[in-house]
């Protein structure tokens, strides 16, 4: 388990200054069934973190525990995001100081035009993503602007899922299952996205099926399994493990 973070204002910001997102001792319950276990981890400002594991693993709920949604509930823990504790917010709290879910189902509403999705999500005024900004990094969104969002296609349905998180000017990104059920060209069109917004640091965590994808990408990758971290390190050592991806991936 990792040491408790410095969350101090004042702490040495050098190298080994306190993480961007720190998650300390987080346990997290469906009614009465345990489902985080005392999960800890850092996740430094720029940084793009593969939380993987297999079905069952509590990598989703992990992602829905930090970003505040209800369910699961946190019962004990503590979530700090950029100095703030988010540990006692609510899921409305937790936007407003910079999360933004991605979930898997996209939810795109309905009867609102991929722009109207976009402005009303969007921040007034933008600060870091106006719309032109966002158009220049999702060409098709910016083709597709008066057309209604639930009749994209399911990748572009997920870039205006990615666009409309980053409309709020969010810090860090929480991404679930970002490439299901879409074709390697549209998940390269998506990675392409993801190392871009990185490079303008962007904080990133990505829950993936497709580990192999995500570990590539990932510069940081975290192994769950039945709700406990069993490692936590550089992705390419996962990608260099044959054993530990058989035993924890079966990849």
């Amino acid at each position: 388990m990792n040491e408790k973070p410095d969350f101090s204002k004042n702490a040495n910001r050098a190298s080994t200054a306190p993480a961007f997102l720190s998650v300390w001792d987080m346990h997290s319950y469906y009614g009465e069934s345990y489902i985080v276990q005392g999960v800890s981890f850092n996740v430094h400002e720029g940084e793009i973190l593969a939380l993987l594991g297999r079905n069952g693993a509590g990598k989703t709920s992990t992602l829905r525990s930090i970003a505040r949604v209800g369910e699961p509930e946190v019962r004990h823990g503590e979530i700090w995001l950029d100095h703030q504790p988010l540990h006692n917010m609510t899921s409305y709290e937790a936007a407003a100081a910079g999360l933004g879910l991605v979930p898997e189902d996209r939810r795109i509403i309905p009867g609102l035009t991929v722009e109207e999705n976009l402005q009303l999500a969007q921040i007034a005024p933008p600060i870091g993503w106006s719309l032109e900004r966002l158009y220049e990094l999702f060409p098709r969104l910016g083709e597709r602007r008066k057309q209604e969002g639930i009749t994209l296609s399911g990748g572009e349905q997920q870039m205006l899922s990615i666009a409309r998180a980053l409309a709020r000017d969010i810090k860090v990104l929480l991404l679930d299952e970002p490439y299901e059920g879409l074709a390697p060209v549209i998940v390269d069109e998506i990675e392409k996205t993801l190392i871009h917004v990185k490079q303008q640091g962007m904080t990133t965590i990505i829950v993936e099926q497709n580990a192999v994808r995500a570990l590539e990408l990932a510069d940081r990758a975290i192994i769950l399994d039945t709700g406990s971290i069993v490692f936590d390190g550089a992705a390419n050592e996962v990608l260099e493990d044959t054993n530990l991806r058989e035993e924890y991936l079966a990849i």
